[in-house]
């Protein structure tokens, strides 16, 4: 499971594109990588979602909005078809 479009931590943006992780393509890898385990695709992106505001919070003065976190790394997933 070795993402092309994967976090530059602390920044969290994509090592491909530069956009905000996860990127839509990023969004596309790992749907295909947790095809058969989307409960711990969830798990994983909240603990990722932690990980980020908290490295967020420390390199700028404003702290990440909560509910922009949660539909950045979370809110996607139910629009996401069962494969």
């Amino acid at each position: 499971m070795t993402q092309r479009h994967a976090p530059l931590k602390p920044l969290w943006v994509c090592t491909a594109d530069l956009l905000n992780w996860p990127c839509e393509n990023a969004k596309v890898e790992l749907v295909a990588d947790y095809k058969h385990d989307r409960r711990n695709l969830a798990v994983d992106l909240a603990a990722l979602m932690r990980q980020a505001t908290d490295d967020l919070a420390r390199l700028y003065s404003k702290p990440p909005d909560p509910a922009e976190m949660h539909i950045r790394f979370i809110g996607w997933l139910r629009s996401v078809r069962n494969v």
